[in-house]
C-alpha cells in the first residue's frame, strides 16, 4: 500500500481512533482527584477497547491551578477536575460554593443535591460554557475543616488571623465576616506559608490536610463542617461538542457512573486519614470538634455573606443562588 493510500485509510478511520485525552487535576497521586482521573481513564479505555487513552496529570504537571484553567479553555487539555474557587474571578456565580453553612450537614445529602440540581447542572453550567468550560458534574471531596495554631472555637478566634483562601472575592468576604485577614495563595505554596507564618490557617477536607502534611505545621484541627470542598469534572466545550455521538455518550455515561465511585473514595480517604491523624504521635494534632451551639455562632456570622454574594458578586441578581436554596430546602424537608 502506498503512503498516500495509507494516509487516506487512516483519515477515513477518524481522528478519534488511537487518540489521547489529557486529564489534569489539582491534586497528586493518591489524593481523591487524581484517583478519580485514573479510574475515569481505566473506564474509558475499557469502553473504547483501548482506542482512547486518558492521561491523568498530577497538580503541578501543567502549572498552577490558574494555569490549568487556561489550558482547558485553550484546548491544550481536554478534561480537568477543577475547583470553582479558582475560577471565581471569571465565572462569578461559581463562587456560590464558598458560602459557609449553605449545604446540609450531611455530606451524602449534599452529594445528592450536586447530582440533581438544575441550578448547578444547567444554569451554572451555561455560565461556564461562556468561557469554553463545560462542567459535566459536581461532587464533594468531603466536609471542610479548619487548621490553625490558634485553636478555632468561636468567631473571635479568627480575629486578625491570616487565613489562606483561593482566588475568590467571596472566600475573602467569608473570612472577613469572622474578623480574619484572608490571603489568596496557591496550595503549592501553602505548606511553606504555614510553616513561615505567611498565613496562619487554612481550610480543607481531612484527607487533604493530612496527606499534604499541613498537620506538621499546624497545632490544631477544628471539626467545623462549615462547607464542602466541591470539585467539578470539566471538559473543553468545543472539544466536547465536536465529539462523535458515540464518544460523547461514553464520556457522559462514565461521568455519571463516577459520582457514586468518588463519593465512596472521598469518604474512605477522609475516614482513614482522620484515624491516621489521631494516631500520629510524631506530629500530634489537637482535634477540636465544635458543638452545635458553637457552629450556630459561626453560621450566624456567615449569613450576611449571602447578601454580599447576591448583591455584589452575582451577575444574575442571585437567580442561581435562589434556585439552589429552594433545591436544598426541598432536599432537607
Amino acid at each position: 500500500m502506498s503512503l498516500i493510500a495509507l494516509s487516506l485509510l487512516l483519515a477515513a478511520c477518524g481522528e478519534e481512533e488511537g487518540t489521547t485525552w489529557k486529564f489534569i487535576t489539582e491534586e497528586v497521586d493518591g489524593q481523591v482527584q487524581y484517583e478519580y482521573a485514573e479510574e475515569f481513564a481505566n473506564r474509558i479505555s475499557d469502553k473504547t477497547d483501548g482506542e482512547v487513552t486518558v492521561e491523568p496529570y498530577e497538580y503541578g504537571g501543567l502549572g498552577s491551578e490558574v494555569d490549568q484553567v487556561q489550558s482547558l479553555q485553550d484546548g491544550a487539555v481536554e478534561l480537568a477536575v477543577m475547583s470553582p474557587g479558582f475560577t471565581g474571578n471569571m465565572v462569578k456565580e461559581g463562587q456560590i460554593f464558598a458560602l459557609h453553612f449553605l449545604f446540609p450537614d450531611s455530606v451524602e445529602t449534599t452529594q445528592e443535591i450536586l447530582n440533581t440540581s438544575e441550578a448547578l447542572n444547567t444554569d451554572l453550567r451555561e455560565r461556564y460554557e461562556e468561557h469554553d468550560i463545560t462542567p459535566l458534574s459536581f461532587w464533594t471531596e468531603g466536609a471542610m475543616q479548619w487548621t490553625s495554631n490558634a485553636g478555632i472555637q468561636e468567631p473571635a478566634d479568627f480575629e486578625g488571623l491570616k487565613m489562606r483562601v483561593q482566588e475568590s472575592p467571596l472566600m475573602m468576604a467569608s473570612y472577613e465576616a469572622y474578623g480574619a485577614a484572608p490571603q489568596a495563595l496557591s496550595w503549592s505554596e501553602l505548606y511553606t506559608g504555614l510553616d513561615r507564618g505567611t498565613v496562619e490557617g487554612q481550610e480543607n477536607p481531612i484527607f487533604f490536610i493530612y496527606d499534604a502534611a499541613f498537620h506538621e505545621v499546624q497545632d490544631t484541627m477544628t471539626i467545623s463542617n462549615h462547607n464542602n470542598y466541591v470539585a467539578m469534572t470539566t471538559v473543553n466545550t468545543e472539544w466536547y461538542n465536536d465529539l462523535s455521538d458515540e464518544y460523547k455518550e461514553i464520556v457522559d455515561e462514565t461521568v455519571a457512573e463516577m459520582q457514586d465511585w468518588v463519593f465512596e473514595e472521598q469518604n474512605t480517604q477522609n475516614e482513614d486519614f482522620l484515624t491516621q491523624m489521631q494516631e500520629d504521635t510524631e506530629h500530634p494534632t489537637e482535634i477540636i470538634e465544635l458543638t452545635e451551639e458553637q457552629r450556630a455562632a459561626f453560621r450566624e456570622a456567615a449569613l450576611p455573606v449571602r447578601d454580599f454574594y447576591v448583591n455584589e458578586v452575582s451577575e444574575v441578581d442571585g437567580a442561581i443562588y435562589n434556585k439552589l436554596l429552594e433545591e436544598i430546602q426541598a432536599a432537607t424537608e
